[in-house]
C-alpha cells in the first residue's frame, strides 16, 4: 500500500504550480498606475455650430435681394353683362318677363323627410288643387297661431289635401317677416306630422307672400 502511494507521488508532474507566485512577484516591482484626469465635457451646440461654420463665407451681393411686386388689376365687368342685368330687371318691373320665385331669397320650400323632394316642385307648379285658404293680414303672432291651428284642424276634418296660407312678406314691418317665419316654424314643427310639404305660392296666388300646404290625409 505504501509502495503505491510513493509511486503515484513520484510520477506527479505539475509544471505551472509556481506560475501564480512568479507573476505576482513580477508585478510587485512595477510602478503603480496613476489615476485618470477629469473627464472632458462634450461640446455644446454653440461650439458645434461654430466649428461647422468656421469655413463659411458671406456672399455680399446676396445681402439685399430686390423684390418686384406686380400690381393686380381689378377685373372689369363686361358692359354687356351689366346691360343685360339692367334690362332683365326693367322687364320684370314692367311685367314683360316673369319673376322666377324659386331663384329669390324669400322663396320657401320644405318637404317632410318621409316623402320625396320632387313633391315640392309639383306643389309649387300647381298640380294640386287648393281647396281653402286663410289670410293672416292684420293678426298678431298670438292671434295668427290660434287661427292657423283652427284652420288646419278644420281642413283635416274636411279631408282637404291642399290649402293656402297668406302670411304676407313683412316688407313694411321694422322687424322683418316675423309672421312668415312663425308660420314656417309651426308647420315644420308641431304640425309636421300632418304636413307633407309646403312651398311659396305662384305669383297668381300671392307669390312670396303666401304658401301652398299639402296635408297628410288619413
Amino acid at each position: 500500500m505504501d509502495n503505491k502511494k510513493n509511486v503515484s507521488k513520484s510520477f506527479c508532474f505539475r509544471p505551472f504550480e509556481d506560475l501564480g507566485k512568479m507573476i505576482g512577484d513580477k508585478w510587485k516591482g512595477l510602478p503603480e498606475k496613476r489615476g485618470a484626469g477629469p473627464e472632458r465635457q462634450a461640446p455644446s451646440d454653440d461650439e458645434l455650430f461654430a466649428e461647422a461654420m468656421k469655413k463659411v463665407r458671406e456672399i455680399r451681393k446676396f445681402r439685399e435681394i430686390p423684390v418686384s411686386s406686380k400690381k393686380i388689376k381689378p377685373l372689369k365687368k363686361d358692359k354687356n353683362e351689366q346691360e343685360q342685368a339692367l334690362q332683365m330687371l326693367h322687364d320684370i318691373a314692367n311685367r314683360r318677363t316673369p319673376l322666377i320665385l324659386s331663384d329669390t331669397q324669400e322663396y320657401i320650400e320644405w318637404v317632410n323627410p318621409a316623402y320625396r323632394a320632387a313633391i315640392a316642385r309639383k306643389l309649387h307648379r300647381g298640380d294640386f288643387s287648393v281647396r281653402d285658404f286663410i289670410d293672416l293680414h292684420g293678426y298678431t303672432i298670438d292671434e295668427a297661431e290660434i287661427e292657423v291651428e283652427r284652420f288646419l284642424k278644420d281642413s283635416l276634418k274636411r279631408h282637404y289635401t291642399c290649402i293656402r296660407i297668406i302670411h304676407g312678406r313683412g316688407l313694411r314691418s321694422p322687424q322683418g317677416p316675423v309672421l312668415k317665419e312663425s308660420v314656417v316654424k309651426w308647420l315644420s314643427g308641431r304640425y309636421r306630422k300632418h304636413v307633407r310639404a309646403f312651398v311659396s305660392a305662384r305669383q297668381c296666388d300671392g307669390g312670396l307672400g303666401a304658401i301652398y300646404v299639402l296635408l297628410t290625409i288619413k
